[in-house]
């Protein structure tokens, strides 16, 4: 049973978060397919989405025809809270399937803080949250992402862990998996000891931990003398990988709702703070050829209006000028705007910005890390407060109004002066943008730096939470009185977040405990509480502090000595000595360092220098003139089904997207932020089916009415297709709606018809309406043209259009027949008509 079919759907918040059906989402049928694997991402729709590492799992798992890979995300509080009152299982998007039938669930472990989600779709899944605990009949139960190299504080939940680039190996755990089922051989202990030997795979039961009597690691103790440790997986070259053209479109507007193409991965760097530049060593790029491809093919294959270029450095890539200007070239007359979301600022040159700013200017962010030379040679970071000041300059006047600078606070080696040199540098900064406007033209956002393992940083201490407050509270006073905006993320939750970034073992049952108190969601910052984990900690008999504030022996054994990532301890090291003597390692673009991840056989960095390309010219017909006067169209269409789950702004976008994958050129405004130029009559409300909506269009040529109907309905999901298209005069009357007709049926409920008698002979009719102005009084009288009964839980209504606050059908039947919340929860509501004028 789904709860898309159950009447308190109508309650929930963002539905469209789990209806599924979206465009190029793949259904397969369960008796079609050999083995099956919920994809789960411990966090909400929208960030899961966003996230392209699923997507390219996603793509490879379901190119295999006898397999089927799913999607599932963690429910928000309303929609868990009905999953346990209705007792319904958690399940995926594609077939409405409960978790437990699968045979695989694999979780992205993207961060620390999503350990007590994981265990929240575990328990909403009824699976075992212990590894241990699970039978032969239990999904086999993994994971993947960032946060496995050091998967120690969750490794009593899984069976096995993927260390390193996943699609090197998913699609060789479920050939084990189906191969195990072909021979009727399902014991669990069989298919992990015959998964051993596989590169990136790690099998938390195959090692036993030993600790010191003060507390640290004694010895890691493998159970097989043939797997004693485990070397990342790792892709040689990204593009002789497939990549996910046909994205998924999501309904729900997600936190990066555009195509991202992965232009590198990997950083050559190495920065001393960041993990990421670390365990994703070598760096590895894309030819200009094949990034252009993929750009083109997946926007056309889904519509988006915007384009990433993702990356650790995205500056770094080899041919940077060269893609950009070629990419601008094919796009911008698309009015598809392109972003570098992580840019160095010594990687940035006037060119690359003029690039950028062609179709919209889509934010500008830089990461100084530190306010002084200093303190940037301590991190590796080669960047002068010259190069930083001279890019702010050059953006403020190549149109930018507004500059985003991330900076860290609790560094190795910090001092008071660097907090005030955060300060200085950031108003020397604001200064130059000038005085236009009074807005802000500077944000800085500051977080609490937190040692992550595999770094050159991982032996030394985190800075105390009340210290971390008051060295944030300091440049906040610094920067206040000014045009700056400052932002901070939250230091309780970099306080936990280094709990369990270094943590070991003995973390689990804390984790399983703060989950049973109530932790989830513990990265928003509204839901996490400090309270509950301190509480879980001392119910386990751990002390936080031990994880948090104690500098680890450079021969101490570390909880994940026996995860390799390649680079050797002894370049870390060597690299963590530096740093107290601020020496600048440099990028081994330069010379290799020999840092160990490079075997100078199959593994090396792959690059792509530019010396030679030929940039070619926008293909004939695609960079074309503003015409002076297009064609104006009017569209009807049905919204039915799970469509009627869709808000009006994601209807607005499944439809403009749609015209982007029918290849249907959308006339567009002018300036900075081009729109298509698409109106709708009327903005239906959550939950409203409608058998006639209007939409007005201008395209930028004459279009075959017939076409255009059958083109659009080809990309539309199920629930939303188009009856009508028709041409109207572009200086023509202004049409507009007068009245909407409703079809209303409560189910098992009647209308009492003495209620509707007292309606009728009324004058007047206030009721209340509340929004985010406040409390309007309408008098529903005066908006209600025609209301009767046309059968015992049916009920005709007409509603006048009005400007100003207006009532739902739901609640003008519930005002009149005085009804309660629940009575109205199972209401069914159909637009069948409207009158024009």
């Amino acid at each position: 049973m789904s709860i898309v079919d159950q009447s308190c759907f109508a309650e929930i918040s963002r539905p469209s978060r789990y209806i599924g059906g979206e465009i190029n989402a793949v259904r397969k049928s369960p008796s079609q397919t050999e083995v099956s694997i919920a994809l789960a991402f411990p966090d909400v729709y929208e960030v899961g989405m966003s996230h392209l590492g699923l997507k390219i799992l996603y793509n490879i798992l379901n190119a295999e025809d006898w397999l089927a890979a799913e999607r599932v995300y963690s429910p928000w509080m309303d929609m868990e809270a009905e999953l346990r009152r209705l007792k319904i299982p958690l399940t995926t998007l594609e077939s409405d399937r409960p978790l437990r039938e699968f045979d695989l669930v694999g979780f992205s472990l993207q961060h620390e803080l999503s350990y007590t989600n994981v265990l929240n779709m575990l328990d909403l899944s009824h699976i075992p949250l212990l590894a241990r605990e699970r039978s032969d009949n239990d999904p086999l139960v993994i994971a993947g992402g960032p946060a496995c190299f050091n998967p120690e504080p969750v490794a009593a939940f899984f069976d096995l862990m993927v260390v390193g680039d996943a699609e090197s190996v998913a699609v060789e755990i479920c050939r084990a998996v189906r191969q195990a089922k072909h021979s009727g051989r399902l014991s669990k202990k069989d298919l992990l000891y015959d998964l051993r030997h596989v590169r990136g795979i790690y099998i938390p039961s195959f090692f036993n931990i030993q600790y010191e009597p003060h507390g640290p690691v004694a010895e890691i103790v493998p159970v097989h003398a043939d797997y004693r440790g485990v070397r990342k997986a790792i892709v040689p070259d990204i593009d002789a990988y497939p990549f996910p053209e046909r994205q998924i479109v999501p309904f729900a507007e997600l936190v990066h709702d555009r195509v991202s193409i992965e232009i590198t991965r990997g950083c050559t760097r190495g920065c001393r703070f960041c993990q990421a530049g670390m365990i994703y060593r070598p760096v590895r790029e894309r030819s200009l050829e094949s990034i252009m491809e993929k750009a083109e093919n997946t926007l056309g294959l889904t519509g988006y209006e915007d384009l990433s270029l993702l990356s650790l450095s995205s500056g770094d890539y080899s041919c940077i000028g060269p893609l950009l200007k070629r990419l601008m070239d094919r796009l911008s007359p698309k009015n598809i705007g392109v972003s570098l979301p992580s840019l160095r600022v010594d990687s940035l040159d006037p060119g690359m910005m003029e690039e950028i700013k062609r179709v919209r200017k889509t934010g500008f962010t830089m990461a100084p890390e530190a306010g002084n030379d200093r303190m940037r040679r301590i991190i590796n970071k080669g960047l002068t407060q010259k190069d930083i000041l001279e890019t702010s300059q050059a953006v403020y006047r190549a149109g930018w109004n507004l500059i985003k600078l991330y900076f860290m606070i609790g560094l190795p080696y910090e001092e008071e002066g660097d907090l005030l040199d955060i300060i200085t540098l950031s108003r020397q900064i604001t200064q130059m943008a000038g005085r236009k406007g009074r807005k802000d033209n500077l944000n800085v956002s500051i977080s609490t730096f937190v040692p992550k393992a595999h770094t050159p940083f991982m032996w030394t201490t985190q800075v105390p939470l009340e210290e971390s407050r008051r060295r944030i509270h300091r440049i906040q006073d610094g920067l206040s009185r000014s045009r700056i905006r400052v932002k901070w993320n939250q230091p309780e939750l970099s306080w936990l977040e280094g709990i369990l970034s270094r943590g070991d073992r003995r973390l689990a049952p804390a984790v399983m405990e703060a989950w049973r108190l109530g932790a989830k969601f513990d990265a928003w910052g509204e839901h996490f509480r400090k309270d509950v984990w301190e509480e879980a900690f001392a119910r386990c008999g751990l002390d936080p502090d031990f994880y948090l504030y104690r500098e680890r022996d450079l021969k101490e054994t570390l909880p994940w000595d026996h995860i390799q990532t390649g680079v050797t301890k002894a370049f870390l090291r060597k690299e963590w000595i530096k740093a107290g003597e601020a020496d600048l390692t440099p990028d081994c673009r330069v010379h290799c360092l020999e840092c160990g991840v490079c075997d100078h056989h199959g593994v090396d960095p792959v690059l792509h220098p530019c010396s030679g390309t030929v940039l070619d010219a926008a293909p004939a017909g695609t960079v074309r003139p503003f015409p002076e006067s297009v064609k104006r169209y009017r569209i009807t269409y049905r919204k039915l089904k799970k469509a009627r789950h869709l808000s009006h702004l994601e209807l607005v976008r499944v439809l403009i997207r749609a015209f982007r994958r029918a290849g249907l050129d959308l006339a567009c405004s002018r300036g900075y932020h081009p729109m298509p130029k698409v109106s709708f009559f009327t903005a239906l409300p959550v939950g409203t089916e409608s058998l006639e909506e209007l939409m007005q269009v201008e395209f930028l040529y004459p279009v075959d009415i017939t076409a255009v109907k059958e083109k659009l309905n080809a990309e539309l999901p199920e629930g939303v297709d188009v009856s009508s298209v028709e041409e109207v005069p572009v200086g023509g009357k202004k049409v507009r709606i007068i009245e909407s007709r409703f079809l209303i049926t409560l189910n098992s409920l009647k209308y009492p018809d003495d209620k509707l008698e007292k309606f009728l002979r009324s004058d007047n009719f206030p009721l209340v309406k509340k929004g985010k102005s406040g409390e309007h009084e309408i008098d529903v009288r005066s908006i209600v043209s025609h209301i009767s009964m046309v059968a015992p839980e049916k009920v005709s209504l007409t509603i006048k259009e009005r400007e100003g606050p207006g009532l739902k059908p739901t609640e003008i039947i519930k005002g009149i027949f005085e009804l309660k919340d629940e009575d109205i929860r199972s209401t069914g509501v159909l637009k069948t008509g409207q009158i024009l004028a």
